[in-house]
């Protein structure tokens, strides 16, 4: 059997390749030649990347087999995700690899700032010593305004508290109860400028950031005020920042991060009382490492075909375990409800209830769309794409749930409209120790019948002799029978035939017994992968 092919396009931790294990073939190449890279990228299942790899829409096009982007770090700037998602292909990062490494640069920038310790250090080997030039300032009983209280953000707040330091913040997207849980004092922007000894920055770059420590937030700040900046380049504005240092109204800062990267000459670079380090951010031996067993971990889920709780481009989160099971059972009633319905629906919801509930299963959501897809369309369709190709032919899709489940422990419910105003449904659970996966009804019809690689369904007025019907076309054309429901909402009523059969059903076949019974619909259903 061909392993799938993973490139490594930059030096990773050699654990990197230990977590992949040994199901892949290991491919490697320097992402940062662009020739070589789009040449060794046509027949890769996924790419290992750090920052120097820009795997854009060009490179997407090129890799024909491309599932899975894996970026061994927290930015995806070197990343078409739009491009990635639009070809099916997952994104994933490290979203967590770095945050202590991040928080403690934060947290040397702020001690090495206020104690002139590169300047000092420089001086001395240089011959000089200096101590009453770099006479320093202490932290303890200074005030910490910390701009963005995300992960890294909280980290800093926590350890410059070790130093006696008192701790205000701003984040509009975090509840003061939250914060004064942590010893923290929410402030608007402007009373945290005023108030501040120190400000460190710790939010993503958007729109909304880009530029926001700038000319107006530092004629707001004391003169001793010292700026740290370990987050993004551009959301301290550095000619802004020049100038205030050269005019006396900041009295230093630390840098990690440049609007422009690699940056090596700055006017910031002149002032002395300025700490720069070039995005060392990340750069530790233990970050890497975490960085590349996480995305090793997410390569391996993805190959596997599992939703990967890193991925950038797919709705949801971490899959609990009890859910899991459930996320083929919703792709099959997927594409059950496409096979029946023979059309795209106009709405599509999908239902869940009993137990499952309690936790989140905004999963089976996902997995019952690509169910829908996977035999509508001639691209791969994947938990990435399946809300773009719904979005793209109008398609309202719906996600109920409810922990009553009067019949069965949980139940998928995949509900449909279609153009003519005709509603369809396809109703599965999972049963027994195993988890064998079931339908219970189609419509209004109750059924319990195993779900099998090969399925067919009839719906006809119910009278006598149909079973038979069925059983001598079918054993006339060689198809053997491995499992047949009868279902009716009334006598006299419409009846369901829901077969299990051991191969497809030819289709002269099945328009042969559509005709002796009767049929209303009659409907293959191929499940096989």
């Amino acid at each position: 059997m061909t392993k799938p092919v993973v490139l490594i396009a930059e030096e990773l931790s050699p654990a990197t390749v230990d977590a992949l294990g040994p199901d892949f073939e290991i491919r490697h190449c320097n992402g940062g030649d662009r020739t070589e890279l789009l040449a060794a990228i046509t027949d890769v299942d996924a790419i290992l990347v750090r920052s120097a790899t820009k795997v854009d829409a060009e490179a997407v096009a090129a890799a024909r087999q491309l599932k899975v982007v894996a970026r061994a770090g927290v930015g995806l700037d070197n990343v078409d995700v739009p491009a990635a998602t639009k070809a099916g292909v997952m994104v994933v990062n490290a979203p967590t690899s770095n945050i202590v490494t991040a928080a403690e640069l934060a947290c040397g920038l702020l001690v090495a700032s206020a104690r002139n310790i590169p300047q000092a250090n420089t001086a001395l080997k240089n011959g000089e010593w200096k101590r009453s030039k770099y006479t320093g300032v202490e932290l303890s009983e200074k005030t910490l305004g910390v701009v963005g209280l995300g992960r890294i953000g909280v980290l800093v707040a926590q350890r410059m508290t070790a130093f006696g330091m008192r701790v205000v913040a701003y984040d509009p997207y975090v509840q003061p109860a939250r914060a004064a849980q942590m010893g923290v004092k929410l402030l608007s922007l402007d009373e945290l400028l005023e108030v501040s000894d120190f400000i460190t920055v710790h939010l993503p770059k958007t729109p909304e950031t880009q530029g926001l420590i700038g000319d107006d937030a530092l004629h707001k700040v004391k003169p001793e005020v010292r700026v740290v900046n370990a987050a993004r380049g551009g959301i301290v504005d550095e000619d802004a920042l020049a100038a205030a240092l050269k005019e006396g109204r900041v009295a230093g800062a630390g840098l990690d991060v440049y609007a422009s990267e690699p940056c090596t000459d700055s006017p910031l670079f002149q002032f002395d009382q300025v700490v720069c380090t070039p995005h060392l951010g990340a750069s530790t031996g233990e970050a890497q490492e975490k960085a590349g067993i996480s995305v090793a971990k997410s390569v391996r889920l993805a190959l596997a075909g599992e939703l990967v709780p890193d991925a950038v481009n797919v709705q949801g989160g971490v899959i609990a375990e009890d859910v899991r099971p459930a996320l083929p059972l919703a792709e099959k009633l997927g594409r059950i409800f496409t096979a029946l319905s023979g059309e795209v629906a106009v709405r599509l919801d999908v239902e869940v209830y009993g137990e499952i509930t309690q936790h989140d299963v905004k999963v089976l959501e996902l997995s019952a769309l690509k169910g829908v897809f996977e035999d509508v369309v001639d691209d791969t369709v994947s938990y990435v794409n399946a809300p773009l190709f719904a979005q793209e032919r109008g398609v309202e899709v719906r996600l109920t749930t409810s922990s009553e489940s009067p019949e069965h422990r949980n139940v998928v419910i995949v509900r449909g409209t279609l153009s003519n105003g005709e509603e369809i449904s396809v109703a599965g659970t999972l049963s027994g120790p195993r988890n064998q996966q079931k339908i219970v009804s189609i419509n209004e019809h109750g059924v319990d019948l195993a779900l099998a690689d090969h399925m067919a369904f009839l719906r006809y007025a119910d009278r006598p002799g149909v079973v038979g019907t069925v059983g001598r076309i079918l054993g006339d054309a060689g198809v053997n029978i491995a499992g047949m429901q009868v279902s009716r909402s009334t006598a006299g009523g419409e009846a369901l035939v829901a077969l299990t059969v051991d191969d497809t059903i030819p289709g002269p076949v099945l328009t042969e017994i559509a005709g002796e019974v009767g049929a209303t619909s009659a409907r293959n259903v191929n499940l096989q992968d």
